[in-house]
C-alpha cells in the first residue's frame, strides 16, 4: 500500500488534476504527500539581463512564486486533514524530470503523481514532455493524470491531420 506520495506541481491544470488524485489517493490510504516544485528561472531568460538583474530581480521572483504555489497546495491540503511537506528546488541546468526522479529516489517515494498535458504528434516532438521522462526514468510508479478535455480535443484535431494527409497523398498513376 501507499505511505508516501510524491506530488511535482507547477500551477497547471493538468498539476491541479493531480493534485486532486493525490488528495483522493492519499485519504483512501493514509499516505502522506509532499508536494515539490522545480523553479527553472533560466528558461525564461532573453539571455540579454546582466547576471546582477537575474540574481536580484528574475530570480528572487520565480522562488516566490513557487512558494506561493506550494503553500496555497499545502493550505488545500491540510484542510481536508492530510500530511503535506512542501519541497522546492532550483533546476541549475537540470531537466525537470531528473530532479523529480532524483528526489524519488532519496526520499523512498511508493509512488509520484503528475499531471500530462497529453501532447501528440508535433507538438510532443517539439516541446517535449517532462511527464513522459518522468516515467521512463524514475526508480518508483507514476500515475500520469491527464485533462480529459484537452485529450478529447487533442484526439478529435489527430483525426482532422489524418484525413487532411490521407487527401494530400499522392495516387499512383
Amino acid at each position: 500500500m501507499y505511505t508516501k506520495l510524491l506530488v511535482p506541481i507547477d500551477g497547471s491544470r493538468t498539476s491541479l488534476l493531480a493534485l486532486a488524485q493525490a488528495n483522493y489517493l492519499a485519504k483512501l490510504t493514509g499516505a502522506s504527500i509532499e508536494l515539490l516544485h522545480v523553479v527553472n528561472a533560466m528558461e525564461y531568460s532573453n539571455g540579454f539581463e546582466s547576471p546582477r538583474a537575474y540574481i536580484k530581480k528574475v530570480r528572487p521572483y520565480f522562488l516566490k512564486v513557487g512558494n506561493d504555489l506550494l503553500d496555497n497546495a499545502r493550505i488545500q491540503l491540510e484542510a481536508q486533514e492530510l500530511s503535506v511537506t512542501t519541497v522546492l528546488v532550483e533546476a541549475e541546468g537540470k531537466r525537470v524530470s531528473e530532479h523529480v526522479a532524483d528526489h524519488a529516489a532519496k526520499c523512498q517515494f511508493d509512488l509520484i503523481i503528475l499531471g500530462t498535458h497529453g501532447r501528440r504528434g508535433m507538438k510532443r516532438l517539439l516541446l517535449g514532455s517532462d511527464a513522459e521522462q518522468v516515467a521512463r526514468i524514475a526508480p518508483v510508479p507514476v500515475m500520469l493524470v491527464r485533462d480529459v478535455n484537452t485529450q478529447a480535443i487533442s484526439r478529435t484535431l489527430d483525426k482532422e491531420m489524418i484525413k487532411g494527409a490521407a487527401l494530400k497523398q499522392p495516387t499512383d498513376e
